[in-house]
C-alpha cells in the first residue's frame, strides 16, 4: 500500500539486479569534411517525469563509423518500474569532448525492460525531430551482473611489429570475450606512444564481462597499431582461457604469449611471432559496492562552497542568483537542500564545513576566497544543513560580492592538494583532466549539473543528477588500492 503524500522511490531492497549494458553503432553519419565522425554516446535515464538524468558517457573513438565502445553502463534494473532509457550519439570535433561543440549524430529511446528483454536489442538511430539518422543503427548488449569478481591484470609486451613509417608502432590491446554470435569487446587500454616494449596501466576487467564467469572459456586479445586515420593496423593476436593464463602465471610468475599475425603467418616463411605479450599479473579479485563500504563504516563529509563573485548580481535584485525571495528561497539554497538532505545520512555527526569565495568580507573588506561562512575561522562548521542555510541568510548581508571566481583555496583545504586550475577545466566530463606534466588524470571525479536545468524537476532530480556518480566513484577508488571494507572477514 502507498505511503500518504505520495509514492517512495525505490530503495535498495527493491533492486532486483544491475545490468551491464555495452553499446556499439553501425552507419553512423559522416559529419566530417576530410575524415571520419568521431563517435560518443550519452546514456540518459527517465524512471518519472520529464527530466532526463545523464548515467554516462562512453570513450570517445576517434575516425569510425562503425565503434565498438569498450566502457560499459552498468545501472540497477527494478522490475515494477518502467526506467526510460536514452541514448545519444555525438561526433566529437573539439578537443576538450564538449558536447556543446559536438555535431548530433542521432538518439534511441527505449525502456530497460526492452534492452533486459531482448538481450541484445538493435533500432535505427533518428534525429532530434525524428527523422531517420541517414542509415545508422545503434545496438545495445544486456547482461546480469550476478558476479561481483573482477580480473586485474599487469601487462607489458616486448619485440612488437614496427608499423609506422616514421617511428615505432604506438600499440594498443583489446580483450574480447567468446559469446554465441562472435567476439564481444570487453575492455581496451590505453596506446602507448611510439613504444615496441610497451607497458600498460595496471586494469581490471569484470569476470563476467571477460568470460562470463567461466574461466576455461577462451578470451581473445588483439594487439593494434593506433593511427589517427581510425584504420587500426593488427599487430597481433592470441587466445587463451583464464585458467591458462593464472596457471602460467603462479608456475613461473608471468605468462607469455606470442603475438600472431595470421596474415603474415600465411604469406611469409619462416613467420615466428609479431612480438610477445607479457601477462606479469592476473588475479581474480573481490570487487566491493558502494553499500559494502558503508555498511562497513565508510562516512562522507560534505564541504560546501558557495560563490560570492559579483557575477551573481546585486542580491537585492530579483534577478541574481542570491535574491531571497519572500517565501525564503533562493537558488543556492535550492542546491543546498536538495544535495545536504541526501549527503547527510551518511555523516553520522552531521558537521558541515561552510566557505564562501569571491567576496570582500568584514572589517577590512579584502577579498577572500576562502571564508567560513559562520565567520569563525577555528570553528567552520555548521550543524546539519539547517545551520548551513542559516549561516549563509546571515553571511549575506554582511559581505559585499566581488571577485574573480577561484575555489581553488578552498579545493586545499577540503582535499589537502593544490590545484589551482580555473574552474573551466575542472571538469573531466568536457576532456581528460591532466597534470602539469601531462599525465592523466586515472579518474573524473568533478560532476558539474547547470542548476537551472532542473528548475521544474524538483530537488529530487537535482540531488540525483548531482550525486550520481559518487557511488561508482567511492567503490572505484577503494576497490583500486584494495581497499576492503572494514567489516569483512579475513580470509581464513
Amino acid at each position: 500500500m502507498a505511503a500518504a503524500g505520495g509514492t517512495p522511490g525505490p530503495r535498495v531492497a527493491d533492486c532486483v539486479t544491475k545490468v551491464s549494458l555495452s553499446v556499439s553503432c553501425d552507419n553512423l553519419l559522416d559529419m566530417d569534411s576530410f575524415s571520419k565522425s568521431d563517435p560518443l554516446c550519452v546514456l540518459f535515464m527517465n524512471s518519472s517525469g520529464p527530466h532526463w538524468c545523464e548515467i554516462g558517457r562512453t570513450e570517445k573513438i576517434e575516425n569510425c563509423l562503425n565503434p565498438s565502445f569498450s566502457k560499459t553502463f552498468v545501472i540497477d534494473y527494478y522490475f515494477e518500474m518502467v526506467q526510460k532509457l536514452k541514448f545519444e550519439v555525438y561526433d566529437i570535433d573539439s578537443s576538450n569532448c564538449s558536447l556543446q561543440d559536438a555535431d548530433f549524430l542521432g538518439e534511441m529511446e527505449c525502456t530497460l525492460g526492452q534492452v533486459v528483454s531482448s538481450r541484445k536489442l538493435t533500432k535505427p538511430l533518428v534525429m532530434k525531430d525524428k527523422r531517420p539518422a541517414g542509415k545508422g543503427t545503434i545496438t545495445i548488449c544486456a547482461e546480469e551482473r550476478t558476479d561481483n569478481r573482477a580480473v586485474e591484470f599487469e601487462i607489458a609486451a616486448r619485440k612488437l611489429d614496427k608499423k609506422d613509417f616514421f617511428g615505432k608502432s604506438d600499440p594498443f590491446l583489446e580483450f574480447y570475450k567468446q559469446t554465441e554470435s562472435g567476439w564481444q569487446l570487453a575492455h581496451r587500454t590505453e596506446v602507448v606512444k611510439n613504444n615496441l616494449n610497451p607497458t600498460w596501466r595496471r586494469f581490471r576487467v569484470p569476470l563476467q564481462s571477460l568470460c562470463g564467469g567461466d574461466v576455461e572459456k577462451s578470451i581473445k586479445v588483439d594487439c593494434y597499431d593506433y593511427n589517427n586515420s581510425g584504420s587500426h593496423e593488427i599487430i597481433g593476436s592470441f587466445q587463451a582461457t583464464l585458467c591458462q593464463i593464472q596457471q602460467v602465471c603462479l608456475s613461473s610468475s608471468q605468462a607469455e604469449f606470442e603475438c600472431i599475425n595470421s596474415k603474415k603467418k600465411q604469406k611469409k616463411k619462416g613467420y615466428k611471432n609479431s612480438g610477445v605479450i607479457v601477462i606479469k599479473q592476473c588475479k581474480v579479485v573481490k570487487e566491493y559496492t558502494f553499500l559494502d563500504y558503508i555498511m562497513g563504516g565508510c562516512q562522507i563529509n560534505f564541504t560546501i562552497a558557495i560563490d560570492f563573485t559579483g557575477s551573481n548580481g546585486d542580491p537585492k535584485s530579483p534577478l541574481s542568483l542570491h535574491y531571497i525571495n519572500p517565501q525564503g528561497y533562493n537558488e543556492y539554497l535550492a542546491a543546498i537542500w536538495a544535495v545536504g538532505n541526501v549527503i547527510q545520512d551518511y555523516d553520522s555527526d552531521k558537521m558541515f564545513p561552510a566557505f564562501g569565495f569571491g567576496a570582500q568580507i568584514p572589517p577590512t573588506w579584502q577579498v577572500s576566497h576562502e571564508f567560513p561562512i559562520n565567520f569563525n575561522p577555528s570553528n567552520p562548521f555548521c550543524a546539519g544543513i539547517e545551520g548551513v542555510v542559516g549561516a549563509y541568510q546571515q553571511c549575506l548581508p554582511q559581505v559585499k560580492l566581488y571577485g574573480p571566481t577561484n575555489f581553488s583555496p578552498i579545493i586545499n583545504h577540503a582535499m589537502k592538494i593544490s590545484s589551482t586550475y580555473a574552474m573551466e577545466v575542472l571538469d573531466g566530463d568536457d576532456g581528460i583532466l591532466r597534470s602539469a606534466t601531462g599525465e592523466a588524470a586515472m579518474r573524473d571525479i568533478v560532476q558539474f549539473v547547470p542548476f537551472r536545468q532542473f528548475q521544474n524537476a524538483g530537488t529530487a532530480a537535482l540531488a540525483q543528477s548531482v550525486l550520481a556518480e559518487l557511488p561508482d566513484q567511492v567503490a572505484s577508488f577503494f576497490n583500486l588500492f584494495d581497499l576492503k571494507p572494514p567489516s569483512e572477514p579475513s580470509p581464513s
